[in-house]
């Protein structure tokens, strides 16, 4: 059974030419309805933060008074070109309503009498979701949409969920989401007494500043619109990003540390008064703020270097729930850094983290599993499933590795077809590994899978040589440009 251990290998990918826009954002501004009333800073709003979003350097497509299908079919090719981007950011402004628990964001040709028009006619919150899913590392969905509902009693609220109130419903999104709403759900948004509303100059101010990490970012913009609105309009995030610092305009100094893949390293960078404004959110209960300060306890060329601080820290962000805590703190406990070695406690850790499907937890269980570690029998059908379940949530490593499994013949039902489906995948995800295994060691894998390989490929523009199994030049061009580099 063949099972390899892939590594980040970062050096792979230097040699190979200029990537892909690895910051993409779609910017959609609506305020001309054909059969509602107009609003006034919408358009405004979006093309301002379309020029914002420039200058910080992402690729921005921007949408004014977009029809039904022309923002669906925008929505599939931002869809298709996020999927090799590090982020993707939408941000929408203009009418959203809240149907039967669902958020949906009008576009200006709907012409709506029912709650099925608004089912059918606009975009919801989910179709959105949908759009950044696959980026790489962040997804992020702006909505500026939170207003009183346009149509009065022709639509429904009342339905369970609904509620009949203003504003939008709470979302829920996937871990490595963050879905801001101009007002907390259930709260309207104000439209200001400019050109642009409190939200939108709030949010391009503080988006424009180098240095600031990502959830600071948002906590200030809330507390901007918080005080130009005299506390009637309060911004809202939802979701969970990873524990990974992130600087939407750069990190803002001469300090290449805080893009460092190693997060301790990363989060140490913190400037000293965003540390202190991170252990304020931490106090507030913040899972993502605890783990950040746990990953600078945990940088030993650091004077504050406490791992057994840091296993407090993640033991509080642990029984809060989260995933990526009780990953670290397991190997913590695996390793007894900072706590008493103990492999029970950290194999139910890691167990716990992949109840909740995280795709670290349920990878390191496979090999477990695979290899016997933590004292776990060999049980190559439980490591099987493992690998199958961190697939399923994009892991680089697993899906090669699940891969490899079924182009061995190991994986019941399984055959060339999907093992080059999992190969596929973890290219557009990004894995330099992969990417640098088909290129020189392509005959590692079998003739056909190779071949279907080659037809994905094929079917999405990458390749159009022959289907032969041959990773000649025109099959390393077309792997090169699925994974998102550009000759």
């Amino acid at each position: 059974m063949r099972v390899f251990v892939l590594t980040l290998v970062i050096a792979a990918a230097a040699a190979w030419p200029l990537r892909a826009a690895d910051r993409v954002a779609l910017v959609i501004g609506v305020a001309d309805y054909a059969t509602i009333p107009p609003l006034r800073n919408t358009v405004n709003d979006a093309a301002a933060l379309a020029r914002t979003l420039r200058g910080i350097g992402f690729e921005v497509s921007t949408m004014l008074d977009p029809g039904a299908a022309d923002l669906r079919a925008a929505l599939d090719d931002f869809g298709f070109a996020a999927e090799t981007a590090d982020l993707a950011l939408i941000y929408f402004a203009g009418h959203g309503v809240e149907v039967q628990g669902q958020n949906f964001l009008i576009p200006a040709d709907a012409a709506v009498r029912s709650n099925r028009d608004v089912q059918g006619q606009a975009v919801s919150l989910d179709d959105l979701l949908h759009a950044v899913d696959r980026a790489r590392r962040m997804r992020i969905v702006i909505l500026d949409s939170c207003r009183d509902n346009p149509f009065g009693d022709l639509i429904d609220t009342s339905a369970p969920l609904g509620g009949g109130r203003a504003g939008l419903a709470p979302p829920s999104p996937e871990r490595g989401t963050l879905v801001a709403f101009a007002a907390r759900d259930g709260q309207v948004a104000l439209d200001g007494e400019g050109e642009n509303s409190p939200f939108a100059l709030a949010l391009i101010d503080r988006l424009a500043q180098p240095g600031l990490e990502i959830s600071l970012m948002f906590r200030q913009v809330r507390d901007r619109v918080l005080e130009a609105t005299a506390n009637r309009q309060e911004p809202h995030t939802y979701g969970a990003l990873s524990g990974e610092p992130f600087y939407l305009a750069g990190p803002g100094e001469a300090d290449e540390r805080v893009r460092d893949e190693d997060r301790r390293i990363a989060w140490s960078s913190l400037r000293p008064e965003q540390e202190l404004q991170l252990a304020a959110l931490a106090a507030e209960g913040d899972t993502r703020s605890i783990l950040g300060l746990a990953y600078m306890r945990l940088n030993p060329a650091e004077d504050r270097f406490d791992p057994a601080e840091a296993v407090q820290l993640l033991t509080r962000a642990a029984e809060a729930g989260s995933p990526e805590a009780q990953f670290e703190l397991a190997k913590l406990y695996e390793a007894g850094l900072g706590v008493a070695q103990d492999e029970a406690r950290a194999l139910a850790l890691y167990r716990q983290a992949a109840e909740q499907e995280f795709a670290d937890a349920l990878n390191d269980l496979a090999f477990m599993h695979f290899q016997g570690g933590l004292g776990l029998p060999r049980d190559a059908k439980r490591a099987l499933g493992y690998f199958e379940r961190a697939a399923a949530q994009r892991h680089p490593q697993a899906m090669f590795n699940y891969a490899a499994l079924i182009d061995d013949g190991l994986v019941e039902g399984k055959g060339p077809a999907e093992a080059a489906g999992y190969l596929y995948g973890a290219l557009r995800s990004g894995s330099a590994d992969v990417l640098e295994i088909l290129t020189e060691r392509p005959t590692m894998f079998k003739p056909e899978t190779r071949r279907a390989l080659q037809a994905l490929l094929r079917e999405h523009a990458f390749y159009g040589g022959a289907i032969d199994g041959e990773f000649g030049p025109g099959t390393q061009r077309g792997l090169r440009a699925a994974y998102g580099l550009a000759d």
